[in-house]
């Protein structure tokens, strides 16, 4: 499988983003996931089988969906937000890029949506389970729980984010945890692009 570079990947954004600035938004913030995600394979040996290529591109192409929730007047459509996932493997699909670069899109938000979450709470989405299977998946998936594109964009620490996800569930929780205890806890006060985030502590 031929895996897009960071060159082609921020032309794809540029591409599809209805303004400057939605791509800075959205282009940093998956600028920012990559950086977690790296300094997590760099720390960890025991990730070494992962493919660092597939989870840089998964990274930086996983919210390339939000683009298509910019209204006409700018604005983004918040509640439809839980569409992006679905929106960005379409636009990757229409590009040409095969079902494994567009299941970062698809399979990364929050910490797994299933089937029984989209019925329960009547999400609009087509009903099924939206989950990380591969390690670069759940790699990805994690990473970008550590960054928030809200404005100002910030970081969470990993308590942080537990707290927000214990809404959803105590299973919620429960499957963040395990990603903590697979991947680590990154230190968010390394250099990052962070184009003006703030850690919160």
């Amino acid at each position: 499988m031929r895996i897009p570079g960071p060159e082609e990947i921020r032309a794809l954004h540029e591409k599809h983003a209805p303004t400057a600035e939605a791509f800075t938004l959205v282009h940093t913030h998956c600028e920012i996931v990559w950086s977690v995600a790296e300094q997590l394979l760099r720390a960890a040996p025991h990730l070494a089988h992962l493919d660092a290529e597939l989870v840089r591109a998964g990274c930086l192409l996983h919210d390339i969906g939000v683009y298509r929730l910019y209204g006409d007047d700018g604005r983004l459509d918040h509640g439809n937000y839980i569409r992006h996932g679905l929106l960005g493997h379409e636009i990757l699909e229409n590009e040409g890029f095969p079902e494994p670069l567009r299941r970062f899109c698809s399979h990364h938000t929050g910490v797994g949506v299933t089937k029984d979450d989209v019925l329960r709470q009547g999400l609009p989405l087509p009903p099924a389970d939206y989950l990380a299977v591969t390690g670069e998946e759940k790699l990805v998936m994690y990473a970008d729980k550590f960054h928030s594109k809200s404005r100002p964009s910030a970081f969470l620490s990993p308590d942080e984010y537990a707290a927000h996800v214990r809404r959803f569930g105590e299973e919620k929780v429960t499957a963040f945890q395990a990603l903590r205890t697979e991947f680590g806890d990154p230190d968010l006060d390394r250099p990052v692009p962070c184009a003006g985030s703030s850690v919160r502590r």
